[in-house]
């Protein structure tokens, strides 16, 4: 039943062509700028578990499969919104402006890997599962309060939902009627768990209900569909309207991070199939060569060009000082509690028998 109340909004369907009754409200251009975004965060991810597999930088969290979802999202904030990402979500945050080389510094051990550019607010990336949701229910709440239009758009996965954290984001939200967009990327494994042996809802876009919030399904393959209904959410939560749960259903063809073994809780040939059918940039693609708007020097072109700067990011991160073991007991209390002190008078003496 909530399979048919939640139906997947999509514009552009697997092959390339706009679905009848739809409408494209893009142009070739805006197509093109789509497929450059999703193109220069995909070549990014596969070089960092490149990077990642020659010992370069540490456990890595790959996205390649998401990458409609997360730059067709973030491409519809404006600047001066808020972004509260996932440890996952380096497609989103490039796109709304993050550094390349703290994106890849973070992945070093780097504080600098959490700081976006200055005047650019993205919320250092969430490793505790779900913890980022009131704190974007805060921020927009502290938004509403200023009499701002600003909007926060926060991230999560399917197994955020399981969590006390999702829940208490989306209560406080709906009952303040904060600017917040909530953008669930519904990759079906919450790391080995199966949608289905974490809930016994079909969907997710129905938890919403229970808040009373406008909540939607949407083809997270789709960048025209994502980008179309979170610029709706956008524009709902910047008007007045209070805060939306969106669903972007998708797949992730890797594993849940370098360290993690798929094959051991999925059929990894489902991962192959999608590839080869319902791959994000596959179907920009083939919607272009449609339009007869493909051109294999284009492409080229735009490969050298995201190649260069990925390099550049590289050696700017490789040329970087290594971080300090010291920093671990930075930022965590004003005054040391005295076992914070005991492990730091312990790292000391340590790092002088060392030299």
């Amino acid at each position: 039943m909530m399979l048919d109340q939640f139906p997947m909004r999509q514009i552009l369907n697997e092959e390339g062509q706009v679905i009848e009754g739809e409408q494209l409200p893009f142009s070739i251009e805006e197509v093109k700028r789509f497929y450059y975004l999703m193109l220069r965060a995909r070549m990014l991810d596969k070089k960092s578990v490149n990077m990642q597999r020659q010992g370069r930088i540490g456990t890595y969290v790959q996205y390649e499969g998401q990458e409609a979802a997360q730059v067709g999202s973030a491409a519809a904030l404006e600047d001066g919104d808020w972004m509260f990402p996932t440890y996952r979500d380096h497609a989103a945050t490039l796109t709304f402006g993050h550094s390349m080389r703290n994106l890849l510094l973070n992945w070093r051990g780097r504080l600098e890997g959490g700081l976006p550019p200055e005047g650019v607010n993205i919320f250092p990336p969430a490793i505790p599962i779900a913890s980022q949701l009131p704190h974007a229910a805060g921020a927009a709440w502290a938004e509403k309060k200023r009499g701002t239009d600003r909007v926060s758009l926060v991230y999560f996965g399917d197994g955020a939902t399981s969590e006390g954290d999702f829940h208490e984001g989306l209560n406080f939200a709906s009952v303040f009627q904060v600017p917040a967009v909530f953008f669930n990327q519904n990759n079906g494994f919450a790391i080995s768990v199966p949608m289905e042996k974490q809930m016994h809802a079909k969907t997710i876009a129905q938890k919403g209900l229970g808040y009373d919030i406008p909540c939607e399904r949407v083809d997270g393959n789709d960048i025209t569909a994502v980008y179309t209904a979170v610029k709706e959410a956008v524009h709902r939560a910047r008007s007045g309207g209070g805060p939306t749960l969106l669903e972007a259903v998708t797949w992730r063809y890797g594993a849940h991070t370098t360290a993690d073994d798929p094959t051991k809780y999925r059929d990894q040939s489902e991962s192959e199939r999608r590839r080869e059918t319902m791959d994000p940039l596959l179907r920009l693609e083939r919607y272009l060569k449609h339009q007869d708007a493909w051109k294999d020097q284009w492409v080229s072109s735009l490969e050298e060009e995201i190649s260069a700067e990925i390099e550049q990011a590289v050696e700017e991160m490789e040329n970087y000082p290594e971080a300090d073991i010291s920093q671990l007991f930075d930022h965590v209390y004003d005054v040391p509690t005295w076992t914070l002190q005991e492990q730091i008078d312990e790292h000391l003496a340590v790092k002088g028998r060392n030299g």
